[in-house]
């Protein structure tokens, strides 16, 4: 499976991508929304994993154009916010979308990667 990591900081892309190598997992770091966005295409089987708070275009809208395009990879969203704070930032309707708040819990996140 590959992963996608878009996260602005780099600590935390590098960490996320170092772990996930380690478990047996392909993965391509993006530090904007718009970098992944005119460069991946994901497939069915691979994975999104994406910060909301990305400056530029958000997760938010990147989730939305993902979701329009028909995206058949899993999407997992990650966010410092509260979860109250991001199920308001993402619209209703989203089903296939994980919500995972920082700090990330290893094995929170093994379990949706299998």
């Amino acid at each position: 499976m590959l992963v996608y990591i878009i996260e602005d900081d780099t600590a935390v892309s590098d960490a996320l991508s170092v772990l996930l190598e380690e478990l047996g997992h392909q993965t391509v770091c993006f530090d904007s929304g718009e970098a992944f966005l005119a460069a991946a295409r994901p497939k069915d089987g691979d994975m999104v994993l994406i910060d909301l708070g990305l400056p530029g275009i958000g997760g938010e809208e990147v989730v939305s154009q993902l979701e329009t395009e028909g995206c058949p990879a899993r999407i997992i969203v990650i966010s410092g916010r509260s979860r109250t704070m991001i199920e308001r930032s993402l619209p209703s309707g989203r089903q296939g979308v994980v919500i995972l708040r920082k700090p990330l819990f290893l094995p929170a996140l093994a379990a949706y990667l299998n």
